[in-house]
Formats: structure tokens, C-alpha cells, sequence
């Protein structure tokens, strides 16, 4: 018998899910706190999960039904993909874009916290990068200054390299620039 990894109960078959990025292996009763994650069944016992890029047929036939697209990264095959990877985060140049913004648009830190019915303290801190502003103030900001202060969590940065290889497999060559040429 295996110890649940959330509870600590006693289960004869544990589920293996995925709880806000963790993979544990729980009770039935816990399995409803995360997404499944599920192993490819294969002849060989030294790998529990694919570490094929190919997409082999085998992983797209397991999850079919839950409409995840194989882009997702997840270990998972064809299941749901995690919460995580749809999320959308906030540009690392947040504060500049904000104080940008406001200049352009000839407004004072007070002048723009009274539009957005927020403190002026709110908005010095957010330009400084002081403070990380919530979602609410996010969308306020975004609306009454008319910019983006996210980026998609999918993040597509290696979309477009290639690494020259006809194999798909990178190398040391791909990714180092000499700087004595």
C-alpha cells in the first residue's frame, strides 16, 4: 500500500496528477485537486514517461477526447494541459511602459489615479517597480492609458530558430556565439 501524497491516507492505487506544477501521486479522493497526468505504456520499464519529441502515435491515441494540443510541453500525452501554461504574465518592463503612457498622455501620477479610483501611492509604486499591480489595476491601466502589460503565458521565443540540424536535436554550436569571429 502507497501513502497518499496530499492526505496521507492509505491507497492501493494511486493516481498521478499534476497539483499547480507538482506531479504527486494521491487517493481518489485527492485526484479531484489536479490534472491527471498520464504515463505512456510501453515494453520498457526504465522511463515512466515519454521523452519523445517525435509525437509518437501512441501518446496522441491516450488523450484524443480532451482536446489538448500537443504544443502544450506537458509530460501528459494528450490531457488537459496546466493551468499554468495558459496563463498570461506581466512584462518585465511594466513600470516604464505605465510611466511612458502616462506622460504621453500629459497626466500627473494624482491625475491618473483619480481616473482609475486608486491612490496616487498605488501608481509611484507601480512606476518604480515597487510593487506588481493586481489584475483589477492591470486592466484599469491598460484600458485608460490604452497599453499591453502582458505577454502570453505560451511564450513562442523558439518558434522561429533553427537549429540547422536535419535531425531536429540541438547542439552546443546552435546556441553559443564565438567572440573571435
Amino acid at each position: 500500500m502507497v501513502q497518499c501524497e496530499m492526505c496521507g491516507a492509505e491507497t492501493a492505487a494511486p493516481n498521478t496528477v499534476k497539483v499547480e506544477g507538482a506531479e504527486l501521486d494521491v487517493c481518489d479522493e485527492c485526484a479531484d485537486f489536479g490534472t491527471e497526468v498520464r504515463t505512456q505504456e510501453s515494453s520498457s520499464a526504465s522511463t515512466k514517461y515519454s521523452t519523445d519529441s517525435s509525437g509518437s502515435s501512441s501518446s496522441s491515441s491516450s488523450g484524443s477526447a480532451s482536446g489538448g494540443g500537443g504544443s502544450g510541453g506537458s509530460s501528459g500525452g494528450g490531457s488537459r494541459r496546466d493551468m499554468f501554461d495558459e496563463m498570461d504574465e506581466l512584462v518585465q518592463d511594466f513600470d516604464q511602459r505605465i510611466r511612458s503612457a502616462r506622460e504621453a498622455a500629459d497626466m500627473s501620477q494624482e491625475e491618473l489615479a483619480d481616473q482609475l479610483n486608486e491612490k496616487a501611492s498605488l501608481i509611484r509604486k507601480l512606476e518604480h517597480g515597487d510593487h506588481l499591480p493586481s489584475d483589477d489595476v492591470q486592466q484599469k491601466l491598460e484600458r485608460a492609458l490604452d497599453i499591453e502589460l502582458t505577454e502570453s503565458g505560451g511564450t513562442d521565443d523558439d518558434a522561429d530558430w533553427d537549429s540547422g540540424s536535419a535531425v531536429g536535436e540541438y547542439t552546443l554550436g546552435d546556441v553559443v556565439e564565438r567572440k573571435d569571429s
